[in-house]
């Protein structure tokens, strides 16, 4: 199996002002050709730091990518370190030019800048991979069959770059292994307690599958790993080893394909022909936001509303002012009739709300930062939980509220199936 290590370069992302979104999607991609990423590195844009951490990465991995430091200006040292770490100089590439220049003009730049013409000079050893979606092209450079893949670091080019033209190039140049995953999502099972009860079948797994326990929120994903020359047989086995373990956990699986919460909601929902709505407070959109990060969505999701405000609750939700009153606005009563309103004002089948205080300060009527209630109406069964996450900040309370509430939305779904 071949190594990987993968370099971010950017003062930007070390201060905490960029998040490095490639190297997980890079990591991903290569994860699917049997391409391991054993080391990430991030440091800072400096010619010495650059070619010392290029050595380094060499002594482990097969395959180097860097990711960042290939703009138009003068604090982008990345090509330059490449040039002198592989004792190379730099000089204008033709092809690159035309195809910068060509780039220019279909957005209307007729006369290229002197500072984008600097990005058409690159090492004379490397192989050029051209970028349609920027103006910093790749460039792959050789050393003794190890390869290192200089990239630029904005993120849409990126993405292109490594799924349209490195990943066949690296199919092509290497004999690779298939890698193959398979998601179990359970719920309801401490991790540890989980790990007893399937102990015998993990350690009777074939040699080259392997088990990971990825905690998320209050549910555990169990990731089954394949590696063999044979997708077909590796898919074989991973469905074999699943039903298996199944038996031994089965009132606690929500799925056993997707991954993320979201998406098994939507499989369940399209199934179903089921259609949700939201009412939040506490969690700003978020929920909504992950209900329709999905393709599809439109046919389920029928719309949502974000009632921060306590007389919106009143106004758009029909909260009863008096409940607010005997009960506070943050309360299991207030979230019962926030999603009884939404299911009425949307005419779904489901409705899901959340009132809560996210912090930083405590709540207009004194509720300490991290309570939250929420409601999971489905037809006329109602089903409101508590939760209290003082521990967590704002943005992260939101996500991890949002993604209890589609979790638990999935289980009563499942459940009521088993049952029907």
């Amino acid at each position: 199996m071949k190594n990987a290590v993968l370099i971010t370069i950017g003062d930007e992302i070390l201060s905490g002002n960029t998040v490095d979104t490639n190297s997980n999607f890079i990591a991903n991609e290569l994860k699917n050709i049997g391409v391991r990423v054993s080391q990430i590195l991030t440091i800072s844009d400096e010619i010495e730091i650059i070619k010392n951490a290029i050595k380094a990465a060499f002594e482990i991995g097969d395959l180097i990518i860097t990711t960042g430091g290939l703009g138009p200006t003068r604090d982008d040292k990345t090509k330059k370190a490449i040039a002198e770490f592989f004792n190379d100089e730099i000089a204008l590439d033709e092809e690159t030019f035309n195809h910068l220049k060509a780039y220019m003009e279909r957005r209307g730049r007729l006369e290229i800048l002197e500072r984008n013409r600097e990005q058409a000079f690159v090492p004379t050893k490397s192989k050029v991979f051209q970028n349609h979606y920027g103006t910093a092209p790749c460039m792959m450079m050789e050393q003794d069959g190890k390869l290192l893949f200089s990239l630029p670091g904005v993120p849409y080019e990126v993405k292109p770059l490594i799924k349209d033209q490195i990943i066949p190039y690296l199919q092509q140049k290497f004999s690779l292994n298939y890698i193959s995953s398979r998601i179990v999502s359970v719920v309801g099972i401490p991790e540890s307690i989980l790990a007893d009860m399937i102990e015998d079948w993990e350690l009777a797994l074939p040699r080259n599958l392997s088990l990971s326990y990825l905690p998320v929120g209050t549910r555990v994903k169990l990731r089954l790993t394949a590696t063999g020359e044979n997708d077909a047989i590796l898919q074989q086995q991973l469905e074999e080893e699943i039903q298996k373990v199944l038996p031994l956990i089965k009132d606690h699986v929500i799925a056993t394909s997707e991954d993320k919460i979201e998406k098994i909601l939507a499989e369940i929902l399209s199934e179903r022909k089921l259609t949700v709505s939201t009412a939040e407070s506490c969690t700003g959109g978020e929920l909504a936001k992950m209900i329709t990060s999905n393709p599809g969505s439109s046919t389920y999701f029928l719309g949502g509303i974000v009632a921060y405000a306590t007389e919106k609750k009143v106004e758009i939700l029909k909260v009863k002012k008096e409940t607010i009153e005997e009960f506070t606005v943050v309360s299991e009563q207030v979230a019962a009739e926030m999603a009884e309103g939404c299911q009425k004002l949307f005419k779904t089948d489901i409705a899901l709300s959340t009132t809560g205080v996210a912090g930083p300060g405590k709540g207009e009527d004194g509720k300490e930062v991290g309570t939250v209630f929420y409601t999971i109406k489905v037809n006329e069964k109602v089903v409101t939980s508590k939760l209290y996450m003082p521990h967590l900040d704002r943005l992260d309370f939101m996500h991890f509220v949002s993604q209890k509430v589609i979790q638990d939305l999935v289980g009563i779904l499942i459940s009521d199936k088993n049952h029907s």
